[in-house]
Parts: structure tokens; sequence; C-alpha cells
């Protein structure tokens, strides 16, 4: 008996025991092995497998920094896409947000309009740049228009699907101990509805990203969506593949704030 009683508690200490790190001690460093593995296999394959005119390897495009910026009009691009990115960004949040809500507290309006906005946010809306261009011309108005149509339709639907996942008792209860509306929303909706929110944020931030680079790409004569085209014409890959890596810099920022700021609103679910 004494045999038997022995086993189950050696498996159990042997279960609990926390498992060994047998490559590396921290995620950060599989993380960065990885990132530098790949830059090893780029710099390799460009440097005596690929084509220079069509693809630089790392340390080519990292000597070509300092001309890229010394090219005329290329630091004015830089900053006026990142200024319609951030306006696109914030009028996709608000637009997004409030129609969101709209749909999603009003069950009558879900039913209504949420297959239109579905029906929309399906539509390639690279086919109606057209418009954007006819109605808002070729400067910013149309690239920050045509990054809104991209990024507010993910938080639309987001912001309804979070909603609806609201306990109603909680609704009920906060208006029945005096709660005003702007209480309601502030203490039992938003913070209910922060996960859902912030996933919208993302995906709206990736959608206003992609309608402002498309527009500067095909309507724009600045910005970093043009100087691509033109590096990509005149076979120049270092210094697209620069401009390239500064507007993913600019995208993992903005994915930055973003994270720190769920972190923020979303610390009470801990």
């Amino acid at each position: 008996m004494a045999m038997m009683r022995t086993g189950p508690v050696v498996g159990a200490r042997a279960g609990n025991a926390p498992p060994k790190r047998w490559l590396l001690p921290h995620p950060g460093v599989t993380r960065l092995g990885v990132v530098l593995l790949l830059l090893v296999i780029w710099e390799v394959s460009a440097r005596f497998y690929l084509d220079r005119d069509f693809i630089s390897p790392p340390s080519q495009v990292v000597m070509s920094l300092g001309s890229l910026f010394r090219t005329p009009g290329v630091p004015a691009a830089l900053w006026l896409t990142l200024y319609e990115i951030a306006i696109g960004f914030a009028l996709s949040a608000a637009i997004g947000a409030g129609i969101g809500l709209f749909v999603g507290l009003n069950r009558f309006a879900h039913r209504s309009f949420m297959p239109i906005i579905l029906l929309l946010y399906g539509l390639p809306q690279v086919t109606i740049l057209p418009i954007f261009v006819l109605l808002f011309g070729i400067g910013a108005a149309s690239k920050i228009a045509f990054g809104v149509s991209h990024g507010m339709f993910p938080i639309m639907i987001a912001v309804a699907a979070g909603v609806q996942k609201i306990n109603p008792v909680l609704l009920t209860s906060a208006r029945s101990m005096g709660a005003s509306r702007a209480q309601v929303l502030c203490h039992v909706i938003f913070p209910h509805m922060v996960p859902s929110f912030f996933t919208g944020l993302r995906l709206g931030m990736t959608g206003v990203l992609l309608g402002v680079l498309l527009a500067e790409l095909y309507v724009s004569t600045a910005g970093i969506g043009y100087f691509t085209s033109i590096f990509t014409q005149n076979l120049q890959p270092a210094k697209l593949i620069g401009l390239v890596s500064m507007l993913a810099l600019i995208a993992v920022i903005l994915n930055e704030i973003v994270r720190r700021a769920e972190l923020h609103y979303g610390r009470w679910r801990a």
C-alpha cells in the first residue's frame, strides 16, 4: 500500500515542476534571434543570389538612409504622410466609435444598418478612389478621406459587437441608481467594450495606413506613396526599402501607442 501511494505523489511533484527552458532564456531573445536570422538570410541572398537592381541587402539600405533624407522632398513627404495618417486615424476612431455605439445599443438600428455597414466594408475601396479625388481633389484631403473610408468600418463593427456583449442587467442597474447617460457610457459601457474597441483600433489603424498609401500611390505628387512609385520606376531599391522601413516604423509607433492605451484603460480587468 505504501508503494502504491508514493507513485501518484512522485508523479504530482514531477508534474508541478516548472518546465525547463532548453534553448533560450526569454521570449524577447527568441524574437531578436528570429529577426537577426531573417536579416542574415536577406543579406546573403541579396549579395550573392539576387539582382541588385531589384533588391538591396540590409547593409546597403542602412548606408543609403543619409542620401534618402537628402533627397529633395522626402523629409516633407514623411511629415505629410504622418499627418495624413494621424488625422485619418483620429477621424476613423471618432466616426467608428460613434456609429458603432449607436448601432450596438439600438436593436432596431443594428438590424437596419449593420447589413449596410458589412456590405460597404466588403466593397473594394480602391474601386471608388476616383470618387474621392473628384470630391476632395488631389491634395491631402482626399488621402485623409480615403484613409478614413478604410479605417472606420473595422472600428464600427468591433464596437457594435463589444457593446452587444455587455450584460443588460448592468445597464439597467446603473440607470435605476440614477446614473446619467454620460455616466453609463463612461463607467459601464466603455470599460466593458475596451477589448473590442482596441481590437477595432488596431484593424482601423492598418486600414488607414493602407488607404493613405494607396491614394498617394495613384493620385498624388507628394507623400511616401508618391516617392515609393518614383524610386520603383528609377530602379533605386535601397531608397525604396528605406522609405518602406520608415513607413513600417510609423506603423509600429502607432501600434505601440494603441497597445499602451489598451493596457491603461483595461488594467481593471487584471
